[in-house]
């Protein structure tokens, strides 16, 4: 599902999917409001939708823990023009699996639905740069020991940076269903559901940091 309240680009957000065996655009709406009434009155949902924060009326921000209400293992991903730290810290905080911004491709945002379906979190470069320069001057001292290995921590690490599973497949040359285990392994030790919550929570506890 793309909530977007420009035609324009929810066109060509269309168009960039509709070409995809593995995934198809099943609905579209240019206000909150209407999308969360479909949502609550359609047998077949959505496994994701694509949210923008800037919107009439009802805002993306004030519409996804209403999303996460009626539907609650939808996944979630941002996508808008916003660059602010409050935007993106509260979405993260609030459950978000993604957040790119309208700049990122097609390709981009593709590889992202795929990347958050699989399990990952889909983050702009800048939005995770954002994060670890927001998140790191408040970091405590490690109240805990580490439960993840030195992998895992190497891999969430990559996560932070904004890296999807294919980029760490690579760049570790191991293979992405390793990485997905690893991922799924460190998800089970924190606690968490998603990569976002995972992230946030190594910061807290000191096993990301700023020497890292």
């Amino acid at each position: 599902m793309l909530v977007e309240d420009n035609r324009a680009y929810r066109m060509g957000i269309a168009c960039a999917l509709e070409d995809q065996q593995d995934m198809e655009l099943s609905s579209q709406f240019g206000t909150a409001e209407v999308a969360l009434r479909e949502l609550q009155s359609r047998s077949g949902r959505p496994d994701l939708v694509l949210l923008d924060l800037n919107l009439p009326g009802m805002t993306g921000m004030e519409a996804l823990p209403l999303f996460r209400e009626y539907h609650p293992d939808i996944k979630i991903i941002i996508l808008t023009q916003s660059d602010r730290k409050n935007d993106i810290l509260s979405c993260i905080s609030m459950g978000a699996d993604g957040y790119l911004m309208k700049s990122a491709s097609t390709t981009q945002i593709r590889e992202g639905i795929q990347t958050v379906m699989n399990g990952g979190a889909s983050l702009d470069p800048l939005v995770a740069r954002l994060m670890m320069e927001t998140l790191q001057p408040k970091l405590p001292k490690p109240q805990e020991k580490c439960p993840l290995s030195e992998r895992e921590i190497e891999i969430l690490k990559l996560l932070s940076e904004g890296k999807v599973k294919k980029e760490i497949s690579t760049e570790l040359d191991i293979s992405a269903f390793t990485v997905a285990t690893h991922v799924r392994h460190i998800y089970e030790k924190f606690d968490v559901q998603n990569a976002p919550a995972a992230i946030s929570k190594a910061y807290r506890i000191g096993i990301l940091g700023a020497g890292d």
